[in-house]
Order: C-alpha cells, then structure tokens, then sequence
C-alpha cells in the first residue's frame, strides 16, 4: 500500500510564499508521475503541476506557470511545491498525487493518478 503525507500549508498574504511537501511510503517505485492539485470551495479538483520520477520533466498549469515550481528528491521519496507570489485565488486544499502509468497530457487529469494524499489548506489573505 502507497501513503501519501503532504505537510506546509498555512496562511499567507498576498504576494507571498510557501512551500508543500509530499512524502510517499510504503512501495513506491521508479518511473511514477507524481503531482499537485488543488480544490477550492465549491469548485472542482483542478491540475496544478506534476513531475516524472527521474525530475527531469516537469507540467505546470497555465494559472501558476512561472509562480510555482515542483521538485522532487528521489531517494527520500519526495516532492516539493515551491509557491511564490500567492494570491487569494490560489486558496485552496492541495492534494498530491502519484500516478502509475500516465503520460504526455494525462499527467494533468485526476482520473489518471491511482494514490492521494489527505490534502493541506493554503489560504492566501488579501
């Protein structure tokens, strides 16, 4: 069985930072996608960035691209979301992902990723 712990969420005010961790146990193998998405209060669970296993492909979303950036350290089984220059429609819970076997655009669909984490809170003030 796969676990998925996300941590550092919080609050923030505009124009700040923070920065998600995803830690994976349990069999995690090589080769996996791993991503973030994000659901914001009535709305539905939406694609945010994803990254291959070996850290060397990277998707972002057009609503963060150039604000946010994903990493991964391999050998603790982790990925990281640095978020800069938050704003309020960036609240929202942030899950992590990791899909088995998606590819190309399919790294960007819900549907396609097998394990989730339990979601942290990231509220960004005005």
């Amino acid at each position: 069985q796969v676990q998925l712990v996300e941590s550092g969420g919080g609050l923030v005010q505009t124009g700040g930072s923070l920065t998600l961790s995803c830690t994976a146990s349990g069999r995690v193998f090589s080769g996996w996608v791993m991503g973030w998405f994000r659901q914001a209060p009535g709305k539905e669970r939406d694609f945010v960035a994803a990254i291959g296993w070996s850290g060397y492909t990277t998707y972002y979303s057009d609503s963060v691209k150039g604000r946010f950036s994903i990493s991964k350290i391999a050998a603790k089984n982790t990925v990281f979301l640095q978020m800069n220059s938050l704003k309020p429609e960036d609240t929202a819970v942030y899950y992590c992902a990791a899909s088995t076997g998606a590819s190309g655009s399919g790294r960007t669909r819900s549907e396609n990723y097998d394990y989730w984490g339990q979601g942290t809170q990231v509220t960004v003030s005005s």
